[in-house]
């Protein structure tokens, strides 16, 4: 009875870790101006956190990093990206637990 009982809580206790766990997301810059700032938010705030991308600004043109993401805050997040010609991206309800990789040039509008 007690190996029953062991066995349920830790089945039901499973989605609550896995939820909680960091998420890793590879950032591809194929926008043609360099990324010099990405921050993240829980979807539909404005409690933005910028992420460490490397000590110097992501080149565009395919460049990739790794950045990490607390997942206390859950899956759904909005995404900020910051170029160096000026321009911003806002990707908002993006889902960390579903998709591992981000490209900004495919949404970055022409300047």
């Amino acid at each position: 009875m007690n190996r029953r009982l062991a066995v349920l809580l830790a089945c039901v206790s499973l989605p609550a870790v896995a939820a909680a766990q960091t998420r890793y997301l590879e950032v591809y810059n194929d926008a043609p101006s360099s990324l010099v700032a990405l921050a993240v938010a829980p979807a539909g705030t404005e409690a933005f956190r910028e992420l460490a991308i490397g000590d110097r600004p992501l080149q565009g043109g395919g460049n990739a990093v790794t950045v990490a993401i607390d997942g206390q805050e859950g899956c759904r997040r909005d995404l900020r990206a910051t170029f160096a010609d000026g321009r911003s991206l806002l990707q908002r309800n993006f889902d960390v637990c579903r998709y591992r990789s981000y490209r900004t040039g495919r949404v970055l509008p022409p300047k």
